[in-house]
Formats: C-alpha cells, structure tokens, sequence
C-alpha cells in the first residue's frame, strides 16, 4: 500500500494527539518542576521525591489504567450518536474512579512502613513519609479528573483536559514556589511545600475540567444532572471488565519502572537520584507516546462503532508510523544531549555537595544512552496498546505486559543490576529488554486480531 494512505492522516492524528501529549507532559511537569526545586535543598531530599512518588506511580498506574475504560466506550457511544450509552460509560466511570481514588490514597496512607523494609537509606526515608502523606491525598482528585478526561478524550474534544491541566501546572509552580521556599509571606516547608503545591493544584484541576465541559453544547448534557448513586449494574461489570485489565496493564509497567527506582536505592542515595533525573526526562517523551495512544484509542473506537475494519487497520498504522518517526526523534536528542539534560537537576554552585552532584550527573548521562535506545520500543508497546483498547481487547494484552514485563524485563535488572555487575545501567538494559518484547508481542497481537475482522466481514 501506498505511503501516502498512512501519511495523509498525520495531520488529523496530530490534532487529536497534541492536546493530549500536552496535557500528559502537564502531570510530568509538575514532577519535573518539584525534581528541580526539591534538588535545590540536597540529594537526599531528591531521592525522597523519587522515592515517595514510586509508591504514587504504583497507585497512579491503577487509577488511570482503570479511567482509560471510559474512553473507547464513549468514542463507540459517540459514533453512533447514542446520547444514553455515552451518558452512562461516563456515570458509571466517575462513580467506579472515584472509589477508586479513595481506595488507593488509604492504600498508599497505609503503605508508608513498607519504606522501613525496602533498605532505603534513612535520611531519604525521614523526608518521603511527610510529603507522601499529602500527595497520597492529591489521588483522590487526580482518578476523578482522569474520569472527566477519559470521557472528553472519547467524545474527540481533547483540548479541554489539556487546558485543565495547564492551569494546575501554573498554580502547582507558583505554589511550589512560595511554599517549598517560604516566599511572600508563606512558611518555608521545603520538600512537604512541593506536596501541598501538588494537593491543592490537583483540586484545581478537577474544578476547571468540569467547568469547561459544562459550558460546551457537545459535553454539557452529559457532565450536568448527573445521578450518581442510580447505577445500572451491567454498565458498571462493562467498565470493571474493560478496566481492570487496562489498569494491569499499566501497573506492570510502571511497575518495573518503580522496582528500578527501588534497586536504584540499594546502590545509594546518588545512583537513586540519578535514576530519578533519567526516569524524569523518559517520561516525558513517554507522554508524548501517551497522546498518539489515546489517539489510537479513540480513533479505532470510533472505526469500531463504524464496522469499517479495513480503515480502522489503515489508520492505526499511520498512528504507529508517526509514533516510531517522533520516537526516532527523542533517540537522536538523548544520544546527543546526554551529558548536558542531567545538569538542569543539580545545583554545580553548592559547593557542600558538589562530589554527590557531580556523580549523579555523571550516572544519569549513562541511563539516557539506554533510555535514547528504548525510545522506540517504549512508544510502540503503548501506542499499539492504545490500539488495542480501541478494540475493546485486553485481557490477552494484560497477559503480554505481565510476561514482557516481569519474566523477561525484571530477572535482567535484577541480574545486571547488581554493584558488582553494571549497577544502574544494568538495570535500565532489564527495562529495554521489557519494553522491546512487549512491543513486539503486541504489534504481532493487534495484526492477527485487525485481518481476522477484515476476513470475518468480507
């Protein structure tokens, strides 16, 4: 087929896409911007960050796997023009995230003394408990706002969601800024400063997104006279059968991306930072990756309510085709840049520091050499799972990240990351190793599923 059948759709893939990935880059910024002031204080209030925020990303993982539920099902509802079944996806999908919210902030609450046993050096411990405290709060209106994000992913009206979480950013700087360092009359609370900045910016964004929907004449009936506690018992097994198996497949991933910041931690505090510093800067190519996802998603939903198979598979493909195109991208970027990205985190004019700095820098330019190589296995498994959600197809999927993930990705690690062996760089090959089976096993799973429905309408 011709080139041009997968390129013409660039244009209408990246309108869909930039408001997503830039909302997406929003939730990596305001981690991006506590990283940079915290590691204004020292090293060890940096890894406490990474090392509170690795139990958040666990949390995180389930509550916006699980959110990603609403989203196909209300691009279907919509190509269809079915007002009630939209309606209800997104009813029951604010009910069953809001639960969920509340469950896992007590889960992470309550998680704290698992810190204690996870031989994390103690003073990085002493600083994570206070600020995971109040950032395990802030989930409660993050998985809400994930709910009214999904839902206005699926009626095509990304922008809103993006310009929501712009304005969280704002606030969360402005706030970081005055409460981390004690400006304009504020206390000066250091590291719990960046956890309040977060708390407050999440509530802000949740507020926002539901005005915004509210006052649009596509999404206004549906966010407005919702009846919360009147639920319909198959719309609510739909959504759990649909997102609990997203939220798996998520929380595999960020799971060896977690394990990593953990082994990190059993090398020390610097190889923890560093981690922190080349975690920071993937993931945010990784939102990137995110956005085109949700593109798939949405646009495969939308082919699905349609039937049409065969433009469905030709769409996807270009979505895949620019996901591996801005992948190479970031690759070059990494390769080149490696030595100088590190620098932004660390503060070369403190002088009682400098040896610490000066190592963190010199292990993170490493982990950008094997994060510059994973670029594109990491946006091809989750574009292609995006796809695949579009599909209503998951439970294989969840097989497929469990097994690239844990029986492939982390025994390497585990193996290679050891002191006497390649330390982090070791464990950055096991999160390669993972990330490139996965998205092999997935392409091959969303080709046999695509001709088989060309073959089964034909």
């Amino acid at each position: 087929m011709h080139l041009k059948n997968y390129t013409k759709e660039f244009k209408y893939n990246w309108q869909l896409a930039a408001p997503v990935m830039l909302g997406m880059l929003g939730h990596s910024f305001v981690s991006f911007v506590d990283n940079i002031m915290v590691g204004q204080l020292g090293t060890a209030e940096l890894a406490a960050v990474s090392l509170g925020n690795s139990f958040m990303f666990i949390a995180m993982s389930l509550g916006i796997g699980f959110s990603t539920a609403i989203t196909p099902l209300t691009a279907e509802a919509d190509a269809e023009q079915n007002f009630e079944k939209g309606k209800s996806a997104f009813k029951h999908g604010l009910f069953l995230c809001t639960v969920l919210g509340v469950s896992l902030f007590l889960l992470v609450f309550f998680a704290k003394p698992l810190m204690y046993l996870m031989k994390q050096p103690e003073e990085v411990v002493a600083f994570a408990i206070p600020y995971l405290d109040l950032v395990a709060f802030s989930l409660i209106p993050l998985i809400i706002f994930q709910a009214f994000k999904q839902f206005s992913d699926g009626l095509s009206m990304t922008r809103y969601p993006m310009y929501a979480t712009l304005l969280g950013n704002i606030a969360n700087v402005i706030l970081n800024y005055m409460l981390i360092f004690g400006k304009f009359g504020f206390p000066e609370l250091g590291i719990v400063g960046a956890a309040y900045g977060t708390l407050l910016s999440r509530f802000i964004m949740v507020w926002h997104i539901w005005y915004l929907l509210k006052g649009k004449e596509k999404s206004k009936a549906f966010v407005t006279n919702i009846k919360l506690f009147v639920l319909d018992s198959l719309m609510i097994k739909k959504i759990i059968n649909l997102g609990a198996p997203s939220a798996m497949q998520m929380f595999f991933e960020v799971a060896i991306f977690t394990a990593a910041i953990w082994l990190s931690g059993t090398l020390g505090k610097n190889p923890q930072a560093a981690n922190q510093i080349a975690l920071n800067l993937s993931s945010m190519t990784f939102m990137v990756a995110m956005g085109l996802s949700v593109t798939a998603m949405i646009r495969v939903g939308n082919q699905k309510g349609l039937q049409n198979y065969f433009e469905l598979r030709r769409i996807a493909f270009s979505i895949f085709l620019f996901g591996i195109i801005l992948a190479f991208s970031f690759a070059i970027l990494f390769f080149s840049f490696n030595n100088y990205l590190p620098k932004i985190y660390v503060d070369y004019n403190d002088t009682k520091n400098l040896i610490d700095n000066t190592e963190v820098v010199k292990i993170a330019s490493k982990l950008l050499i094997a994060a510059a190589i994973f670029q594109i296995s990491d946006s091809l498994q989750v574009i292609v799972l995006g796809a695949l959600r579009g599909l209503q197809d998951v439970k294989m999927p969840t097989l497929i990240t469990f097994f690239s993930y844990w029986i492939i990705g982390f025994p390497i690690c585990w193996f290679l990351g050891k002191e006497d062996t390649y330390g982090s760089f070791g464990i950055w090959l096991g999160l390669l190793a993972g990330l490139t089976t996965a998205a092999i096993l997935l392409y091959i799973r969303f080709n046999y599923l695509t001709k088989k429905l060309i073959l089964s309408n034909n």
